[in-house]
């Protein structure tokens, strides 16, 4: 791309927020423009496979990452009983990857980010809501304009897409939040508990406390509260391990939020002009497939290499969605195929979890020899 250096961002989430830092990295003039008066601390926490933190290591920020969240030990898929169906030794996924998973609270991540985007004394416009208008006006003034706004409302899908790309309600509740972890979650396994289409899993994210989400089908009920729905869980987990129960009564209730979960369909472009989708805003997957997080941050690595190559705009926009399409569809997919299982009442079945199996998934496209590092 040639002579590209200024971009501007669309979005202070952790898609926008890594972009900002990394491209600002690599030599690039970045702004940011966020709608919001400060940094979201929406969200409970977010759990970074081994692909995040190959991303991440590249942004120098593997340390300050590890010292605030914690590693999980495990992956354990349980049933209503709390009986243990299958486990992953995550060990073993780190040595195959050559990097860690590490769980962190998503307020933690987000300002471990802004502290580097302060740091590198990157320009951040907030209270700036983007419009069509906005947008073209940005990609007149700006080498490149990047639409990290997330999958819910996304002006720049909008801007690209006519009529307006809408994400899709996929059938389930997901009801989030940050909690005290009950002495008997030890040594820091990620749980997961399943039963009759109903699902509730525990993540440690620091050394006092968790997130956690349940998740059951149903309808949207746009006038259903936070509170209603936490009412809810506590009488459907009721009769479960007693960490769940324990959880669910001591919830932080101003980290706790519900969410009728959509994701997209896997779109044909991601980009018109000097415009282009990354993250959610391109490729919303569903919280079953792990890898929202993961997957903007990989945007994020590949976009700035390419940029890096100084091709024209649409070569460098066209290779960065034929280099992005197949593994977001395949986590879109996944997601998918996992929610289907997970939210019936047919018995389920403990998900196959084989180390090199998810090497060969997550950190394919990674150290390609075309990619610099």
């Amino acid at each position: 791309m040639q002579n590209t250096r200024r971009i501007a961002i669309i979005g202070a989430g952790i898609a926008g927020l890594s972009m900002a830092v990394f491209a600002t990295q690599q030599g690039f003039d970045v702004e940011v423009f966020e709608k919001r008066s400060e940094i979201s601390q929406i969200g409970a926490g977010v759990t970074l496979w081994p692909n995040a933190m190959y991303v991440l290591d590249k942004m120098k920020l593997t340390k300050a990452i590890s010292e605030i969240g914690v590693q999980p030990c495990s992956v354990q898929q349980m049933n209503q009983q709390g009986q243990v169906l299958s486990k992953l030794d995550l060990s073993q996924l780190s040595q195959q990857c050559g990097y860690p998973s590490i769980s962190i609270l998503r307020k933690d991540l987000m300002l471990c980010l802004y502290e580097q985007v302060m740091q590198l004394n990157i320009l951040c416009h907030f209270n700036t809501p983007i419009d069509s208008q906005d947008i073209t006006k940005l990609a007149s003034q700006f080498d490149l304009v990047v639409g990290a706004d997330g999958r819910m409302h996304s002006q720049v899908r909008a801007a690209i897409f006519q009529p307006p790309i809408e994400p899709i309600y996929q059938g389930f509740i997901n009801l989030i939040g940050t909690s005290p972890t009950p002495a008997s979650v030890k040594n820091n396994p990620i749980q997961e508990f399943r039963e009759n289409g109903v699902r509730f899993g525990i993540v440690q994210a620091t050394a006092d406390s968790c997130y956690w989400a349940a998740a059951w089908a149903c309808d949207i009920n746009n006038n259903y509260t936070t509170k209603q729905c936490l009412n809810e869980a506590q009488c459907r987990f009721k009769h479960w391990p007693k960490a769940i129960n324990t959880i669910l009564h001591t919830a932080n209730m101003h980290s706790c939020n519900h969410i009728f979960v959509h994701d997209l369909e896997p779109l044909p472009y991601w980009h018109q002009n000097n415009v282009v989708l990354i993250g959610d805003a391109a490729h919303a997957s569903l919280p079953t497939s792990g890898q929202g997080a993961s997957q903007a941050l990989e945007d994020v690595w590949h976009l700035t290499n390419l940029l890096n190559q100084h091709e024209a705009i649409p070569d460098t926009l066209s290779h960065f969605y034929q280099t992005r399409i197949n593994k977001t569809t395949t986590a879109q997919t996944i997601g998918r195929h996992l929610a289907k299982q997970f939210f019936s009442d047919i018995p389920q079945q403990p998900v196959k979890m084989d180390p090199k199996k998810l090497r060969m998934l997550w950190m394919q496209g990674l150290t390609s020899p075309n990619m610099l590092s």
